[in-house]
């Protein structure tokens, strides 16, 4: 396991979005487009049942792509999986990796590259930086940060970024550019009609953009 691995499509597997959508379904969708990690996002629901679906997701992923469990450490170590991700209201990055030694990847949320830089100290392999555009997927009480402020972050950090918030096909390359490792994507791919071809899409943009780079 290595944060380095998260290069291209990270695909959050949110089962509050598209309900209608199975939670397999989602995950099958970002791996048959070629993701690199699928972050399952299980907000509310009982840990068994995040237990349970982190164990289908492992074995749907299996050589394939990371699994990194949103909020729970504790879930993430019982079921197997790849790392956590860790916003700001779970519990503190330095007390996570002290749990859980070297067995998970962890992922922090950083709204500024202090708190880039905070997390990366902590104990982060690496940060989900934004929102850098608009969303409307998850309520986020913070202003989009933007390309040149991810450009920055990305180019100063020394760590694995992954972009976060509002991030379309038609900005994959952009995104890419600006020096971030991966994007972190929901609405963009789940909503489409075609999701796996549509995740497919996003990967390739993303590939190109980073080949554009000077």
């Amino acid at each position: 396991m290595d944060a380095r691995s998260i290069q291209g499509l990270y695909g959050i597997a949110d089962a509050g979005f598209c309900p209608e959508l199975a939670l397999d379904a989602k995950v099958r969708a970002f791996l048959d487009g070629g993701a690199c990690a699928v972050q399952l996002r299980l907000k509310d629901r009982p840990a068994s049942e995040l237990f349970q679906a982190t164990r289908r997701a492992m074995e749907l992923a299996r050589g394939r792509a990371l699994v990194i469990v949103n909020d729970r450490p504790d879930v993430a170590l019982a079921a197997g999986a790849d790392g956590v991700h860790l916003g700001a209201e779970d519990l503190p990055v330095e007390e996570v990796r002290r749990l859980a030694g070297d067995r998970l990847i962890i992922g922090a949320t950083a709204r500024t590259l202090e708190d880039a830089r905070a997390a990366i100290a902590a104990g982060a392999d690496y940060v989900g930086f934004g929102p850098v555009f608009e969303t409307r997927t998850k309520r986020i009480e913070a202003r989009a940060r933007g390309l040149e402020e991810l450009a920055r972050v990305c180019r100063e950090l020394g760590a694995p970024v992954v972009a976060i918030g509002g991030i379309a096909l038609e900005r994959a390359c952009d995104v890419a550019r600006a020096g971030a490792s991966a994007a972190a994507v929901v609405s963009d791919v789940l909503g489409a009609p075609d999701p796996a071809g549509r995740a497919g899409a996003f990967v390739r943009a993303f590939r190109e953009g980073k080949g554009a780079r000077p």
